[in-house]
Formats: structure tokens, sequence, C-alpha cells
């Protein structure tokens, strides 16, 4: 190892003791012969000394702001007590000294929250060294560990599910991905594992999760990521709806305990509205909770179900879903399952609600053959439509569990727990507001032999 220590590890039990740190130069002050360096990793920062004669002159004026350097040398007290630091009571009194990556100047400052987004994004690899980040992308790592984990108590198994798929007809627009080997033909990326899922719990899987990523051609927002983003996807057999908010609930409660303890929740259990209480009280079905709305400590969560099955206006003259196409309509409202009166119909449909954002949507599923196939004609599927969706259709003539899930988005979630004002603040590598990796420069060009190889070619551009 190149290290004995981390840069947060060493304390007053340390002193006399040799060791070996290493990081990035976070601060150099120049003392003539005398030189005192910041030395910084992840986990904190340690002052260093180094004197001419023991370290080569010309190495130390190599030196430079954010260069890797490796150090070795003993722990002494240190004179001037950084009570900023919790390392601040020791100093490392540095005999030898490794440069093993030397820093051209910075584009930016880290920790300088007046740099240009893009410029951010453009260097995110120096970017992720920020205090701020690199604490995000640990919690991150906390939270997704911690439903991990919960959920493997809870009797959940972890599946995954194809990345490679097939489009259908539903949802946003999909990214599509040519076959080199079925020419003319594509795969889908996935909007979501929601047909897979209901075909795991047909298959008796019984209780699932996957920390799934899913693909959508949407426009940014920011607390949309576009392209990709991540979500806890749960599903599992033999439960009402009453038995998914109840598991969630425990979860994020528990959670929130033990990663996040200075975070307060302001109600629980979590209340629970109607689609038709909360626009009623609050006019919006994401209300913000908060007795403080400008308290980032306070988290606000609640329940909205029994959502419309369809929403309000029709598209194309047909309905449309309000969730998704395989959501079960409560069971008092199918004689509601007509051309008339489908707009009355309330479907079995939950979202989480966090401090006025939408941070988690699921519902109870159709496992029926014949309410499918009516929800199919009422959203106008014609009979290529439905094809899409043959082999749920056949599926679902083969003893089909009650089942249903929930999705949070890990991505959302996490931005609202943080209280940062964007989720590019919790994503290591996200793309910008125009759905561009500004780092590696994508979406680009790709050569034409690529394109001939799948059976496409490129069109004229439009004037």
């Amino acid at each position: 190892m190149l290290r004995t220590h981390t840069c947060g590890e060493l304390r007053q039990k340390h002193i006399g003791k040799k060791v070996a740190l290493a990081g990035w130069v976070d601060k150099i002050r120049n003392f003539g012969k005398l030189w005192f360096i910041d030395l910084r990793d992840k986990y904190g920062k340690t002052q260093i000394i180094l004197r001419e004669g023991e370290i080569d002159k010309q190495l130390l004026k190599d030196l430079t702001i954010e260069s890797c350097i490796g150090v070795r040398g003993k722990v002494a007290k240190r004179k001037d007590a950084n009570k900023d630091l919790e390392t601040g009571k020791i100093e490392v009194s540095g005999n030898e000294l490794d440069i093993y990556g030397k820093s051209l100047p910075m584009p930016f400052e880290l920790n300088d929250e007046k740099v240009s987004e893009d410029l951010r994004l453009k260097y995110r690899y120096l970017d992720l060294r920020s205090e701020k980040l690199s604490k995000n992308l640990y919690l991150r790592h906390k939270i997704v560990q911690f439903m991990r984990d919960f959920l493997d108590k809870e009797s959940f198994t972890e599946v995954t599910t194809p990345i490679l798929t097939k489009s259908t007809p539903e949802g946003a627009r999909d990214f599509i991905v040519p076959s080199r080997i079925h020419p003319g033909k594509f795969y889908a990326l996935p909007q979501s594992p929601q047909q897979y899922k209901q075909l795991l719990m047909i298959g008796g899987i019984d209780k699932y999760f996957q920390i799934a990523p899913c693909f959508r051609d949407e426009d940014a927002r920011a607390d949309r990521s576009p392209g990709e983003f991540y979500q806890l996807d749960l599903e599992m057999s033999f439960v009402e709806q009453k038995d998914i908010l109840d598991l969630m609930e425990k979860m994020l409660i528990k959670m929130v305990k033990e990663i996040l303890p200075e975070k307060k929740i302001t109600n629980v259990p979590f209340p629970r509205f109607t689609y038709k209480e909360v626009m009623k009280k609050y006019g919006t079905d994401k209300p913000d909770l908060r007795k403080n709305k400008k308290d980032k400590d306070e988290l606000a969560f609640c329940w909205v179900i029994d959502f419309p099955l369809f929403e309000e206006k029709k598209e194309n003259g047909h309905f449309a879903p309000k969730h998704h196409m395989f959501t079960m309509p409560k069971q008092n409202h199918w004689e509601l399952l007509n051309k008339k009166d489908a707009h009355k119909a309330e479907a079995y449909q939950h979202d989480l609600v966090l401090n006025g954002f939408e941070v988690g949507g699921g519902s109870v599923r159709i496992h029926l053959a014949d309410i499918q196939e009516r929800i199919f004609e009422l959203i106008g599927f014609d009979e290529k439509d439905s094809e899409y969706f043959n082999h749920m259709l056949e599926a679902f003539k083969r003893g089909v569990p009650p089942h249903g899930g929930i999705a949070p988005g890990i991505d959302r979630l996490i931005m609202v727990l943080l209280g940062e004002p964007s989720l590019r603040e919790v994503i290591a590598f996200p793309k910008n507001k125009n759905a561009q990796d500004v780092l590696m420069d994508a979406p680009s060009s790709v050569k034409e032999e690529q394109l001939k190889e799948v059976g496409l070619k490129m069109g004229k551009k439009k004037k």
C-alpha cells in the first residue's frame, strides 16, 4: 500500500509514529526553506511540513495545487492547532515526497459555487473532488446500500432485467438501438422494467427489487435527468395497496433515522390523501407539507392515492392512462370501463410525495387478461398496437397472482433528502440541461462503416 493512513485518520495517539499518506495538494504555503502543505483525500485533510535539505528543492518547486502526491514521515504535535479540522492537533513532518501526478493550473477553484455548471460538468472528474459532491456521492452509496440490506431482510430477491428490450407504444419516447444481426429491426432501452417485473411475479419470484436504470428521451428539468435515471424498482405478489405503502414507509423512516439523523420527518405515519382531497385542499397532487418551507432538514412525506384511471382530457379521441396502462382499476369501478364512463373510474395508484416533489409512484397491477384487453381498447389500441403486448396477454392466461409495487426515483429522492437544487448534484456524471455529456462530448457522430453494419444511412440535414 502507498499509504498507512488516510488524511482524516491521524490523531494525537499517533504522535511519534512513522506514517505514509497520499492525496491531493489542497494548499501550499512556502516560507523559504520550510513548506507547509495541506494534503487532502476524501476522508479529510492533514497538514504536512516539508523542509528543504530533507526534500529535494526542485521537487518542492514542482508542487502545484491539486497535484497527487505521497508523503512519508513522522506524526508530531501541531503547535498552532486548527479547531476546524479533526486532524487539527497533529501534523506530519515529512522526509520523503513522491509526486504521482503533477496538476496543470485548475480551470476553476474547487467548492466555488459561482462556477458555471457546464464548466463543472466538462471537468467533472475535478468537480468530484469538491467537499459537497464527495459527500453527496458517499451518502448516495449509503442510502442505496441501506435499501438493499432492508429489502433483503424483508425476503426480497434482487433480479437484473434486460437493458436491450422491445419498443412498445407507451409512455415517453424510447431510445432505440439498431440490430446488426437482424437488419431493419431495433431494440429499445427500457423506460422502466414494468413488464419484466410483472412477468417475474407470474414466474413466482414473489418479492423482487432492482436498482434499475431507466431510459427516456425527455427534456431536462432540475428534478428530471434527461436520458437516464435510476429507480428502486420493487414488486410484490399477493398484496393489497396498503401493504406496499406500509413497507415503503417503514423503510424510509428507518433510513432517515440511521443515515440522516439530522433530518426530521414532519408527520409519522405519513399522511394519506385521496387525489380528490389533495387537489381540493392544496390545488396540486404534489403538496409541500413542511411547516417551514426554507428548512432543508424538514422532511414532509405524504401519500396520494385513489387517482383517476385516465387523464381528464382525451388524446386523439381516446382515453390516456393517468399512470400507465397496467394499473388496476378499483374493483367497484370495473362497470365504468366503457367509452362513456371510463373517465369516472379510479385506480389503485399511489404516489409518494416529499417536500413538494413526487419521489415515487406505483400501483396495484392488472392481473386479469380481460381487464387488460379492455384498457387497451379504451386507450385506442388497434390490433397491431395490441400485438406489441401479446407476450403479456398470453402470460395473463397462465395463473397470475394479484401483485403491485412502487418505484421511487433514486436520483430525485436523494436530491430532495439532501436539499439540493438539482439532481445533477447527486449524480456522478450527469447530462447537462441540453441532454449533453460535455465531458465525453456525447452525443456524437459515428463512422459511416458503423451505420452500414446496422443497415442505416444518414439523411440530409434540413435547412
